[in-house]
């Protein structure tokens, strides 16, 4: 994605210190990493990463105690007390890491870097979503507490996939190096990182970077996040800087998948009742896999979702267009309005089920198998989404025009604590 304009308008990437686990001080580097936060499926998949090592890094992004407060002074001391007891540590100088995820038939390699921030007006740095402000809140109140931003967000950029210079061909070239940590986590991606200590090199990439914009592709809430902290500290410094991993997807391309609804309190009986004589409503069989091909097929023609958690699979497309005219924006491009997110928050959410979009009502889940089991455990209904397409999504960022939240999930995404910033380290 070339950036419009004079060359030093584009990425401004710079080497940072980072802070890693000391393998001897802990059980494994597998071990205490974890998603993305907003990827942990709460309550399962906390506990469990707590339990898989005690550095786990869960602790720091998701630290749990009785209020907000609590929890991210305790975050903040734990982050202390690692340090001071040598479990992480910091390199010695400031770097620029390449970073490489295999598995699953997926490649993907980046630069891990401390970003210039930029808003959207001045066309750098782009988002394709709205955010809630009670998440941004959130990780504000958390990062302010440990001054540290503890994960990278996942942003793309598009170059000349052939070109003999530049970020992607200093990647290609480090790759062939001793990195400074492989590890296999329990998904079966094997991870590895390696120090980009070549200043050569390192230019090299800040100059490639310059002449492009990029796409956040996951880390929306973290990219709001660094621009609210920004404007609270006047002078410059750290806080001018975002943690992020720069992915080429014209060599690297990410997969984007859908990210579910869970309807907390409503039965999927209801749920149906309400859409009738506004959609199509059919059962299809199971398994999951089965019930999403049949989402896939209906998708291709229209607006259409699978709805589960009474033990079935009902397939719901072809929404009236009375119903859709006077519940959908008009003020929006064809592309957006024709969103399958825009049609369920306009028309469904808002209109149909009358569903506050908050967390007391709505869960947002990436796995589509703990979407339906969190929906049949608790008698609630899962709203699972078809994926949209790379391109539109890129089309709708350019044109400023933002998706309704948690519209996408781009992956694979980076695994958090292989490498974390330090404000206090510049």
């Amino acid at each position: 994605m070339n950036t419009p304009g004079t060359a030093d308008r584009g990425l401004r990437l710079i080497p940072f210190r980072g802070l890693r686990y000391v393998p001897e001080r802990v059980g494994s580097l597998a071990a205490v990493t974890s998603p993305p936060y907003d990827v942990v499926v709460r309550p399962d998949g906390l506990h469990h990463l707590e339990s898989a090592d005690p550095h786990n890094i869960v602790r720091l992004i998701l630290p749990q105690a009785g209020t907000v407060a609590a929890r991210n002074a305790q975050a903040a001391a734990t982050l202390d007390d690692w340090l001071a007891e040598g479990v992480l540590a910091p390199d010695d100088e400031p770097l620029l890491y390449v970073y490489e995820q295999r598995g699953d038939g997926i490649l993907q390699r980046g630069v891990i870097g401390a970003l210039a921030l930029s808003g959207p007006a001045e066309g750098i740095v782009l988002p394709h979503e709205d955010v809630m402000a009670h998440v941004v809140e959130d990780r504000a109140d958390l990062m302010r507490a440990t001054a540290a931003h503890l994960e990278p967000l996942l942003l793309t950029y598009r170059s000349d996939a052939d070109a003999a210079t530049g970020a992607t061909a200093v990647v290609e070239r480090t790759v062939g190096r001793t990195p400074l940590l492989d590890t296999t986590t329990e998904d079966g991606f094997c991870h590895r990182l390696w120090a980009v200590t070549d200043p050569a090199e390192r230019a090299e990439i800040e100059a490639d970077l310059l002449r492009h914009q990029a796409l956040i592709a996951d880390g929306h809430h973290r990219w709001a996040t660094y621009l609210r902290l920004q404007q609270e500290h006047t002078d410059p410094g750290p806080w001018d800087y975002g943690l992020v991993l720069l992915v080429d997807t014209a060599r690297y391309p990410l997969r984007v998948r859908a990210i579910h609804r869970l309807l907390h309190g409503l039965p999927v009986a209801d749920a149906l009742a309400a859409l009738a004589g506004l959609f199509r409503i059919r059962e299809v069989a199971g398994p999951l896999p089965r019930a999403l091909d049949a989402l896939a097929d209906a998708a291709g023609e229209g607006n259409a979702f699978l709805l589960a958690g009474d033990g079935d699979f009902h397939l719901v497309d072809r929404p009236d267009e009375a119903l859709l005219s006077r519940t959908v924006p008009t003020d929006r491009p064809a592309a957006w309005r024709t969103l399958d997110a825009t049609v369920l928050h306009s028309a469904l959410l808002d209109h149909v089920w009358r569903i506050p979009d908050d967390p007391a009502h709505i869960a947002y889940i990436h796995d589509t198998a703990a979407a339906v089991e969190q929906a049949e455990r608790h008698g609630s209904t899962a709203v699972l989404m078809h994926p949209v397409r790379e391109e539109l999504v890129r089309d709708l960022a350019r044109q400023g025009v933002t998706m309704p939240r948690k519209s996408t999930s781009f992956g694979p995404k980076p695994a958090t604590g292989l490498v974390l910033r330090s404000l206090k380290l510049g």
